[in-house]
């Protein structure tokens, strides 16, 4: 199997502890990952801001890069959704304009190619236990695009509760929003900063020295807000904890 990695730009430009992490997690269990590099954005943050036409380029190059590949692997639940739920409807913006009539198809040739981790470990892979040690108290939070969008479902708690040496702890309400939501954090702080101070006292109430998800960018609001508080609670990626081993 043909595999690529599709790192996203926020990995790219800020965690990029976290793709090493998913390479070097499918590298042990057996695949050769490849790392395309002509990727560029996904689009999602034009899209979802209203710019539906600015997109078309981006997701041709998108359909055009990973066309090759037998699967494409993401450490993004946001990313992944961006993909998968909402090409086709920029390709329907590019056919009404009638631009790249072609898009559609190729669209839908790729999208459904395009995989969250924890998605293409349990799904397609088959595994669960990816022979990781991480010896601490963990919570997890399941990120909104990763829940509702492409429903990964508790596939990285499988993966978790496999995990040698760690004490994982069931996070309160845990499907309440983070507060990030992109832009929504930036224009709509109050609210966001209301929420975000809501999963922090949850995240606390467990007690753990982590908390874990599969985006980055929840991590990043939610880690913030631990971080001012002074709380000693750390944020990790779900690939970092999944690629440890000592």
């Amino acid at each position: 199997m043909r595999v690529a990695l599709f790192i996203t730009c926020f990995n790219d430009v800020m965690y990029a502890k976290t793709g090493r992490a998913v390479v070097e997690l499918l590298e042990r269990l057996g695949q050769q990952v490849e790392f395309p590099m002509e990727q560029t954005c996904c689009g999602q943050m034009h899209f979802n801001t209203g710019y539906q036409r600015e997109c078309i380029s981006m997701v041709r190059r998108f359909a055009d890069v990973f066309a090759p590949y037998d699967a494409v692997v993401s450490p993004s639940g946001s990313c992944v959704s961006m993909v998968r739920e909402y090409h086709s409807r920029v390709a329907e913006v590019a056919a009404e304009r009638g631009e790249d009539l072609s898009l559609g198809t190729d669209v839908a040739a790729v999208a459904p190619k395009v995989y969250e981790l924890s998605e293409f470990l349990v799904d397609v892979l088959g595994v669960t236990d990816v022979g990781a040690y991480f010896p601490h108290r963990v919570t997890y939070h399941p990120t909104c695009h990763s829940l509702r969008m492409i429903h990964v479902g508790d596939k990285p708690l499988q993966l978790l509760r496999a995990v040698r040496g760690i004490d994982l702890v069931e996070l309160p309400a845990a499907e309440q929003c983070c507060g990030f939501g992109g832009t929504f954090a930036v224009k709509n702080y109050q609210t966001s900063t209301a929420m975000l101070a809501d999963k922090m006292s949850h995240v606390l109430d467990t007690g753990a020295e982590v908390c874990t998800a599969g985006d980055n960018s929840c991590l990043m609001h939610i880690g913030g807000g631990l971080s001012r508080l002074r709380s000693g609670v750390r944020t990790l990626h779900l690939a970092e904890i999944l690629a440890a081993t000592e």
